[in-house]
């Protein structure tokens, strides 16, 4: 039987309430829960304060209470599309709890451990919605105070899978806890942040406003464009002085090729000093959508039209002008002012009395009339013309190109030996786990071998990442639909196994998983859980030490059926040595109980006596734990004994001696 180290508030039921499903995540103030709302018939999560952050004294704790009460009402009124809403708080146990909307999906963290770091346009999506979220709580007087992937959960795409991040809804949880926690005396000198994403005047000064959380949206984006947080230590101290020391870096000198827009995007939002930055989440949040329509998303259109040339400059090469990109499509909270429409630009013929127009007239009338030379110089002009133009049309048709060589299947560094040789560059797309194709094998390429390509120009590989493997997630003390929830958004297969008795974890938990936790699997591999029925209806009575009869009869009128096992023992014979299961454990009706039994001390073998003086046998049998009973005379010599010679018999038996 697997052994768990159970949470004691599973299953529990909350003031009447929420019965407790199971556990979701454990942070550093506090620890949530998924919940059934029993008089509602809905899911929801429960967010409960850690024991460490309430105060110790009584008064002080009841100062605490109250003070997160109140804050807790302030964020129950704060309601948005992108904020998880706040429906019920109270108290259990001494601790302060919260009572929200239960969003099915992942946090930002979970998606950045996943994808490591966002393409401009995801990352620009999801900041998008995180301040707009962070914008309605400035408007309602209140700031977050810990703006980080953490609080940020990204839901299941109304319009397509988890992974489409575009599409995905985002919303951010936990306004004002941080506060809430801080209230408190002894929390009154820490620092109630995330020192990843602190704000220099926090540090400094302690004080929180809006930009406070604008400065952290700006390190959340700086994360997701370059999938790491601009500074480390190896002590949190250090790492909180070096956001008041040092500037942000450019995400660009971490991940070349970003647009400039968004490194002073980061910029702007992360300057040392507060007056510096965008004055609230809804001025950052301008910029960002702003920026984000610069870079254009899938559904832009660009249209593309030439500048005219005006009659009197010369006949230069054609000017693209690109159209303003249209906004993207977005919800009212979330739309910016549009720009008034703009008269597409036209490309208008040439007047008739422009000077083109007038020399191709006058090139007409020499090919139409004059002498015979005319004509001639004329025609010999035409087919110089005409033979550049195939050889241009042949160069640029066919001339330049070449065929790309085969790649795929050999080794990155074979390939690049061989693009190398053949005087082609290497562009890299994403790597994919591949079953049968081995680290850094390559498994793509565009142009596909033998197709055209310029000359010396550019061919992109798909390199393999290998076989797709990782730790299985450990779902055991959680409640089957958010483990079966976990598991096959890791890409496997679940498969319940038959459900069984546990003395701990309440009914619909999981107890155990095959294979278990943590072993390396691959999408696609079956899961088998096992969910647990609740504690058993029949407790194991305590048997060590009880005669075997005794046992027998009292695991008979519980309806469960004695295994024996008997050993050598000091202990008396048919005392219960050892039982299992132990005493207590919940089984069912039948179940065996194994019972070790005593044998009683091992056997003692009688040494033969007969013909010893009577004296010297009585000292043998004696210095082998033997009881002497002699009989008729004492200083003769031994006639019979009994029991006789080489009986084996317990340890302690009398043994008499007759000597004549």
């Amino acid at each position: 039987m697997d052994t768990q180290v159970a949470d004691t508030l599973l299953g529990s039921l909350i003031d009447g309430r929420y019965r407790i499903r199971g556990r979701v995540a454990r942070g550093g103030m506090a620890t949530v829960y998924t919940a059934t709302d029993e008089r509602l018939e809905r899911t929801v999560a429960v967010k409960i304060i850690h024991p460490s952050q309430a105060p110790e004294s009584p008064a002080r704790l009841a100062g605490f209470v109250a003070r997160f009460t109140d804050e807790a009402k302030t964020i129950a009124r704060l309601t948005h599309p992108n904020v998880v809403a706040v429906y019920d708080q109270g108290n259990h146990a001494g601790l302060p709890y919260l009572v929200m909307e239960y969003v099915r999906g992942r946090t930002l963290r979970d998606v950045l451990a996943e994808r490591r770091r966002l393409n401009p346009e995801e990352a620009l999506a999801i900041a998008e919605q995180m301040l707009a979220a962070v914008a309605a709580a400035h408007r309602a007087g209140l700031v977050h105070r810990d703006v980080k992937p953490e609080n940020v959960l990204v839901a299941e795409a109304p319009t397509g899978g988890p992974a489409n991040l575009v599409d995905s809804v985002v919303k951010v949880a936990d306004f004002g806890l941080a506060r809430a926690v801080e209230a408190s005396e002894e929390n009154g000198n820490q620092l109630m942040a995330t020192v990843a994403y602190v704000a220099p005047e926090l540090v400094t000064e302690g004080r929180a406003d809006a930009r406070t959380d604008v400065y952290s949206a700006g390190i959340v984006l700086f994360e997701m464009l370059t999938g790491r947080v601009p500074y480390d230590g190896d002590r949190p101290v250090d790492i909180a002085w070096q956001h008041v020391d040092r500037d942000v870096p450019a995400p660009s000198t971490l991940v070349p090729g970003l647009p400039r827009e968004l490194d002073e995007l980061v910029a702007r939002a992360t300057r040392r000093d507060p007056g510096a930055r965008p004055t609230d989440a809804g001025a950052l949040l301008s910029e960002v959508q702003t920026a984000r329509e610069g870079l254009g998303t899938p559904d832009n259109s660009h249209t593309a039209v030439l500048r005219r040339v005006s009659d009197d400059q010369p006949v230069a090469e054609p000017t693209m002008v690109v159209a303003a990109v249209q906004p993207a499509q977005r919800p009212a909270w979330a739309r910016l002012p549009e720009a008034p429409a703009q008269p597409p630009h036209r490309r208008r013929a040439a007047p008739q009395g422009s000077a083109l127009g007038g020399k191709l007239a006058a090139l007409r009338g020499r090919m139409g009339g004059g002498d015979g030379q005319n004509r001639l110089g004329i025609a010999a002009v035409v087919v110089v013309f005409g033979l550049l133009a195939a050889l241009g049309g042949w160069w640029f048709g066919v001339g330049r190109y070449t065929v790309a060589p085969q790649l795929v299947s050999m080794s990155k560094a074979d390939a690049e030996s061989r693009a190398a040789e053949a005087g082609f560059n290497l562009e890299y797309a994403p790597a994919r786990y591949d079953e049968k194709a081995p680290k850094d094998q390559v498994i793509g390429q565009n142009p596909a071998s033998a197709g055209r390509i310029l000359k010396g120009g550019t061919i992109t590989l798909t390199l393999s990442l290998g076989p797709e493997r990782f730790p299985l997630p450990d779902v055991i003390g959680k409640d089957f639909t958010l483990a079966d929830s976990d598991l096959k958004s890791a890409g496997l297969v679940v498969v319940k196994g038959a459900p069984r008795y546990h003395d701990n974890l309440p009914k619909g938990v999981v107890v155990a998983t095959s294979p278990k936790a943590n072993a390396q699997v691959k999408p696609g591999d079956k899961i088998t859980v096992v969910v647990s029925k609740g504690r058993a209806p029949i407790s194991v009575p305590q048997l060590v030490g009880k005669n075997v009869n005794d046992a027998r009869a009292a695991l008979a009128q519980l309806g469960l059926e004695p295994v024996e096992t008997y050993k050598d023992s000091d202990k008396p014979k048919d005392e219960i040595l050892g039982q299992s299961p132990a005493d207590g454990t919940g089984v069912e009706k039948g179940a065996q109980v194994k019972l070790e039994v005593s044998k009683g001390p091992p056997a003692v073998v009688v040494p033969r006596v007969i013909d010893l003086p009577c004296p010297q046998a009585q000292q043998q049998l004696q210095g082998l734990g033997f009881p002497v009973n002699v009989q008729f005379n004492p200083n003769g010599t031994v006639r019979f004994q009994n029991p006789g010679e080489n009986a084996q018999v317990p340890p302690g038996t009398p043994v008499t001696i007759g000597c004549l």
